[in-house]
């Protein structure tokens, strides 16, 4: 007895202690200051309890807990034990009813297990739980229900491999699922669709889960996929494709023919029995035989006349297409002697480099991506020498500017493009405009397809643009667009726009493992007809490990549905899109404008996404309390920016330089806690240990920023110093750690508005100023490198050198691959204003004779 009533004392159960000593006792129970007595029906006071549920084993999927149930009669008492301790009497959830046909009591207690239960004990023992049930005769154990958390892992052990097979031959498909409790079901797929052994006896399905068709049918020929799924998750393994192909046979020779003018006769076959198909081979030997005739068969004809007539034919075809290409020839050099109508002068071309002012920010404030500036280079002068047009005429006198600094506006149509002024040709203007950035906005988004753009103009660049090309910038976002020369073709002007869709404004579907890397950016018109493609750069907060993920790029179509238009790493060069993904920053070549994003799913538990963890607090506090915010965002400069926003708003202040944790697809939540408070001065209001966000919350949640507070209270106003530890962590997973010291009081201001203006660039810049190449040296250095060369000296040795060979393949595809390389390198390059490293590189590919030159009247 002592046994049994121990759990109940150590637990403070006064009144379960009563109840059982009204049970053991003959229903009676006299203590120093209480005394009861309890009589039960005699129909039921000999008898056992019996259960009527008992609890089953379930299964924790992700972080939903499960429900255990008990159900028993005649009982007075239920209470489950969970790996052999008693749970506590608070956490049952009881229901007292009577069985209406034998008057019995019926008892029904519910408890819940979590996952955080169950992982206590993860790796040492399984968990189980069981109930107990009490009636005035003795006591009943139920069945052990166990609780395992539910999953399946992302890699199969064994995929199925691609296989070439013949007619009726027998195709084994191996298949090994992925480790998953419970354990995962296997179905197959032949080209998306499911395999069905009982309605194909041709296909079946062993008990390790391999695929045999018995005998391969040209029908058989497909992708075939091995699924695997359980209630946590649906796996698919890479294709396999099986190719059954068939051997061609010849036919029977056919009869000899008549002799014929050349005094020879002919037979012939067919390979045709069977046709060769799927790639198989081909009849080998002749389809054709000769024999020449005896001299009686031989017919006796007139020579001359046929092939005369051959010769003339021949001659008259071989003189049109010698008119032809004459024509063409004229055509081509007309032409190219002739200037394009859109260019005032073209002094415009010869615009030397001119240096771009970046202006440091504030001594003192923290800024996430210092740049250092470029090392000097003894060959920096080769970039910056300016040629001599000693006879031009007329004069030009200023560059390209942005919208911005525009005289004239330029109205959209109904169409992506702008309409041609009534002479046939586009002038820029240079000088001074009241352009409203709030009117462009509200005017685009009239537009049918624009109704749909966020109208917000601080996040928001838009410029007008020729043939010479430009770049917009969203500043503090790491999001540009580069528009290359000669993309937008001569004779066209183009206004383009660059903006940031919020969470608000719309939502791409994520399903699985998918979470979004990047922010969703839209640029357009959408329809506008590039000759070239343009570069988008953005940050991604992956771990940038293409082994890990599977990163592709969506893009919003017409109808509003996104569709994938790039897988990373299998990209083609056909495509009219290719990603270049460093460390933080995606390069995106497009050949279309658009609403974009990068969408990754993690391949296994080892991928990871970057977080930004960022600390703020209150700039002035006059009461006890004290909040510290922290803030788990994406590590990109667009979700700081939009934080920084937010705080300065509140009238917070950052009181930590920012951290970055990795954050792995290992369902696994993040945690939160501070430490180390000094506890003469300081308490935490936080009743629990620490804070949680629950994993799917930052995984594939629609914000890309989540934040908890600590509240914290002082003993006394005139406290103001803090010191303690906040810690953030991810559950079996890496951590960071703030160490704070600081006096709550010194430091008022709130978020410095210079902190979130450090990038003091134009967000449009148009023509020259907008790249550090000059135009007319870019076009040498094109001419100079994109001819092979023996030694190698040409465009492949400058993408090694500026260590880009990775995509060779691309440039190789490109009429000029030189200038996509400089595209790539003017994207990379623009904010460092690193133009010593080009022209060094330059000097030692030995092509130093394209950056030194002088330009003659005839090149101008």
């Amino acid at each position: 007895m002592p046994s049994l009533l121990g759990p109940f004392v150590r637990c403070g159960f006064g009144a379960t202690l009563l109840v059982l000593c009204l049970i053991l006792a003959g229903f009676t129970c006299t203590g120093s200051e209480h005394a009861a007595t309890a009589t039960l029906p005699a129909a039921f006071s000999d008898l056992l309890p019996h259960f009527l549920v008992e609890p089953e084993d379930e299964f924790i999927v992700k972080n939903k807990p499960v429900m255990l149930t008990c159900r028993s009669t005649p009982a007075t008492q239920i209470y489950f034990k969970c790996n052999g301790e008693w749970v506590h009497q608070d956490d049952h959830l009881i229901e007292r009813t009577v069985d209406p046909a034998t008057a019995l009591p019926i008892m029904q207690v519910t408890i819940e297990i979590t996952r955080q239960q169950v992982e206590k004990i993860f790796g040492l023992d399984e968990y189980w739980c069981q109930c107990v049930a009490w009636s005035t005769t003795g006591t009943q154990k139920s069945q052990k229900a166990y609780i395992r958390i539910a999953y399946l892992r992302k890699n199969f052990e064994e995929e199925p491999q691609g296989k070439e097979v013949a007619l009726d031959e027998e195709v084994l498909l191996r298949c090994h699922p992925p480790e998953g409790v419970p354990q995962a079901e296997v179905e197959w797929q032949r080209n998306e669709d499911v395999v069905n052994p009982e309605g194909d006896p041709n296909f079946f399905i062993t008990t390790d889960h391999n695929l045999v068709i018995k005998k391969a049918r040209l029908a058989d020929t497909g992708n075939y996929t091995c699924v695997a799924k359980n209630i946590v998750a649906r796996r698919k393994s890479t294709s396999a494709t099986v190719l059954v192909y068939v051997d061609g046979g010849w036919s029977e020779w056919s009869k000899w023919s008549a002799c014929g003018a050349d005094c020879s006769m002919w037979r012939s076959r067919e390979c045709t029995q069977p046709s060769p198909g799927t790639g198989g081979k081909d009849c080998q030997g002749l389809d054709l035989q000769s024999l020449n005739c005896t001299s009686e068969q031989c017919p006796q004809t007139v020579s001359g006349a046929e092939d005369v007539a051959l010769y003339v034919g021949m001659v008259a075809v071989a003189l049109c297409l010698t008119l032809l290409l004459i024509v063409v020839v004229l055509v081509y050099r007309r032409k190219k002697e002739g200037l394009d109508a859109d260019v005032a002068d073209s002094s415009i071309l010869t615009t030397g480099f001119q240096p771009m002012g970046i202006k440091p920010s504030k001594p003192g404030v923290w800024a996430p991506r210092p740049r250092r500036p470029p090392p000097h280079s003894k060959n920096s002068h080769l970039l910056t020498i300016q040629p001599d047009l000693t006879t031009t005429t007329t004069s030009y006198q200023g560059t390209l500017r942005s919208r911005h600094d525009a005289t004239g506006k330029f109205s959209m149509t109904n169409g992506p493009l702008l309409d041609p002024l009534p002479n046939g040709s586009h002038t820029l203007h240079n000088g001074k405009l009241n352009s409203d950035p709030a009117e462009f906005v509200s005017r685009l988004s009239t537009q049918s397809y624009f109704k749909t753009l966020p109208r917000d103009v601080a996040n928001t660049s838009y410029g007008t643009f020729n043939f010479l090309g430009g770049r917009l910038t969203i500043p503090n976002t790491g999001i540009s667009l580069l528009i290359p020369p000669e993309a937008i073709p001569r004779g066209k002007i183009y206004e383009i726009y660059l903006t940031v869709q919020r969470k608000e404004d719309l939502r791409l579907p994520l399903a699985g493992c998918q979470t979004l890397l990047s922010p969703v950016v839209s640029c357009g018109p959408p329809g506008v007809v590039l000759s070239r493609p343009v570069i988008l750069s953005m940050d991604h907060c992956s771990d940038a490990c293409l082994d890990n993920w599977a990163i592709r790029l969506k893009k919003q179509n017409y109808e509003g549905a996104w569709e994938d238009v790039l897988l990373m790493g299998e990209e083609l060069v056909s495509e009219p899109y290719y990603c270049q993904l460093e460390a933080e920053t995606c390069r995106l070549f497009s050949e279309q404008l658009g609403t974009l994003a990068l969408v990754g799913e993690s391949l296994h538990m080892g991928a990871a996404k970057r977080l930004r963890l960022v600390l703020f607090s209150d700039a002035y506090c006059s009461t006890l309390e004290y909040n510290i915010r922290v803030y788990c965002m994406d590590d990109t400069q667009d979700v700081f920016k939009e934080v920084m926003q937010m705080e300065r708003q509140l009238g917070g202040r950052l009181i930590d330089e920012p951290h970055v944790l990795l954050f792995k697809d290992s369902y696994h939540n993040l945690r939160l806690s501070i430490h180390d408070m000094p506890q003469a001065h300081w308490r935490s209001k936080l009743l629990a240990g620490y804070q949680e966000i629950p994993f799917y919350h930052i995984w594939n949640g629609s914000q890309r920023y989540l934040h908890c507070t600590f509240t914290l209270e002082r003993l006394s106003l005139s406290t103001c110093e803090l010191t303690c530890q906040l810690c953030v962590w991810q559950v079996e997973g890496e951590g960071q750690s703030f160490g704070l010291d600081f006096n709550i009081a010194k430091d008022t201001r709130a978020v410095d508005s210079e902190f979130l203006l450090m990038d003091t660039n134009a967000t449009a810049l148009a023509g020259p100023s907008a790249f550090q190449i000059p135009y007319l040296i870019r076009q040498k250095i094109c001419s100079s490198l994109d001819a092979p060369c023996p030694n190698g000296a040409d465009w492949r040795m400058l993408a090694q050198r500026l260590k880009l060979e990775r995509h060779m393949s691309f440039f190789a595809s490109k009429a000029s691959p030189t200038s996509v390389i400089l595209d790539l390198w003017e994207a990379q390059h623009f904010h460092s204003g690193n133009i010593n490293q080009l022209a060094t590189v330059m000097a030692d590919i030995g092509k130093q004779e394209a950056m030194i030159f002088l330009v003659s009247d005839g090149e101008c």
